[in-house]
């Protein structure tokens, strides 16, 4: 389920940050999206597109405010350069993001909202904010060269790292698949759940790797997860072993995994979550042998896209009344307000 990431904060003549618009203020909203091309026009509800805009310019234009919309994001010169000084919202998504760097707030002075349309923000340099893919097919039909690698879920040993609202219901939806189901997190999650998944916890990361046939990553990305599964960590994991990376690439460091997957100690790695995204052409992990990378794909549903646009929507329309976002969804940090949808 796609749902909706926000950080808050303004500058005032003091140099804190204040929450919210005067009601009666036109604002100037720039929302950063990908180009759909001559896709844009084959579904009306395909929102998440720079042709489409998530859907909101009608409503945002008939209360007077501003909507800029563009793909354009990187360089000097870009198209998003030139708004940053006086924008006062900006809209970007997980699939086609504005790295939000601590350079890019100190230059938009009057700059009041983030908001990510989609899940996460480690696209933001959330402590500056507070203080101020494609798989290549090669076009054959070579059964025996998948066929000598493949085996059955059922009986299989599934480690899900990071047991928050992914990782519970996934270990909801492999119960029936009849595997042996650990998890490892923070806290553990309800009695209640655990048996009714069978799965059980294990409190050390480096403990319930070696008893894992694959691997099902769904942590968030902070400082602590950064680069979490490097050289030292991948050794530890079982030779053959199958990864699926739902959270995001820079959990892993880049040139380990593609050492595994050589090796073969990685029998297999899958994700579509690149670092850095749109992933570059020469991408090494668009060429490793055993991946299954696609594009940044999940959550881009059209339903996705109807969600996190009305969330938007929703964001907004409490940020020109004046009205507080529901307090179990921000934090404050130094002072400042950060708020994030989950």
């Amino acid at each position: 389920m796609a749902t909706l990431s926000a950080t808050a904060s303004t500058v005032d003549g003091t140099g804190s940050r204040t929450l919210h618009a005067n009601s009666s203020d036109s604002k100037k909203i720039v929302g950063v999206f990908y180009k759909a091309n001559q896709y844009a026009s084959l579904n009306p509800e395909f929102v998440g597109c720079a042709e489409s805009a998530l859907g909101i310019r009608d409503w945002l234009e008939s209360k007077g405010h501003q909507y800029i919309v563009t793909d354009d994001k990187e360089g000097p010169n870009c198209e998003l350069e030139k708004h940053i000084h006086d924008m006062h919202v900006l809209i970007t998504t997980p699939f086609h993001p504005v790295y939000v760097t601590a350079e890019k707030i100190k230059k938009a002075k009057n700059l009041q909202l983030l908001l990510t349309a989609g899940v996460g923000s480690d696209h933001v340099d959330l402590k500056a904010a507070a203080d101020a893919g494609i798989t290549v097919i090669d076009g054959d039909w070579n059964v025996a060269g998948i066929a000598h690698r493949a085996y059955d879920l059922e009986g299989k040993t599934v480690g899900i790292i990071g047991a928050g609202r992914i990782g519970k219901l996934l270990l909801q939806r492999l119960k029936p698949f009849n595997c042996n189901l650990l998890y490892h997190d923070r806290l553990t999650i309800s009695p209640e759940l655990e048996k009714e998944t069978g799965a059980k916890f294990e409190e050390d990361l480096d403990v319930i790797l070696p008893k894992c046939d694959i691997v099902v990553i769904n942590t968030p990305l902070t400082e602590k997860t950064r680069g979490m599964f490097d050289k030292e960590r991948i050794g530890k994991l079982k030779k053959g072993v199958l990864i699926v990376n739902n959270a995001r690439a820079a959990i892993m460091d880049t040139q380990a995994v593609i050492d595994a997957c050589s090796s073969g100690h990685i029998a297999g790695y899958s994700g579509d979550v690149w670092n850095p995204q749109p992933a570059p052409r020469d991408h090494p992990w668009r060429y490793m042998p055993n991946h299954a990378m696609t594009p940044h794909v999940s959550g881009t549903t059209i339903n996705s896209q109807l969600r996190y646009a009305d969330g938007v929507k929703d964001t907004l329309d409490k940020y020109f009344k004046g009205e507080e976002f529901p307090a179990q969804n921000y934090i404050v940090k130094e002072g400042k307000l950060a708020s994030q949808y989950q």
